[in-house]
């Protein structure tokens, strides 16, 4: 469980959180993403090459803010460590697509090398602290 009940039920409820990185100094980098969720971590993707995947291969802290994809009152944060996975890369985009197109999603054919030329990879997120607000609104 992510939090408590409450704040476990709101991430798996949503699909939209911003992410924040570090740079190298220092300051924060922040971008909407897509999110799935695989038990208690929170996984996204993106490329190597991106801000994102640069900046969690330099600084592994990430904070991942999941927004209640109405009124704009409800949020919880998640505060953790990222991983990052380049070589089992396809479960993760399954999940995150059959998450983001609604449960039946069959990968087309050349799916994974698609995926691989784009440079992708899996961020994994493993929570250190969860807060956020999700009784009101």
């Amino acid at each position: 469980m992510l939090g408590t009940p409450g704040q476990d039920a709101f991430i798996s409820q949503m699909k939209w959180a911003v992410v924040t990185t570090l740079r190298k100094d220092g300051s924060p980098t922040n971008s909407v993403i897509f999110y799935a969720r695989d038990g208690d971590q929170l996984l996204f993707s993106t490329t190597k090459n991106r801000l994102k995947g640069r900046t969690l291969a330099h600084d592994a802290r990430i904070a991942l803010t999941v927004l209640d994809e109405g009124a704009p009152y409800r949020f919880v944060s998640v505060e953790g460590i990222a991983t990052i996975e380049d070589k089992d890369i396809i479960p993760g985009h399954l999940a995150i697509n059959r998450v983001m197109r609604g449960g039946d999603f069959t990968p087309p054919t050349g799916f994974e090398e698609r995926l691989r030329n784009e440079g992708r990879i899996i961020v994994r997120v493993n929570a250190t602290r969860v807060s956020g607000v999700v009784n009101r609104g």
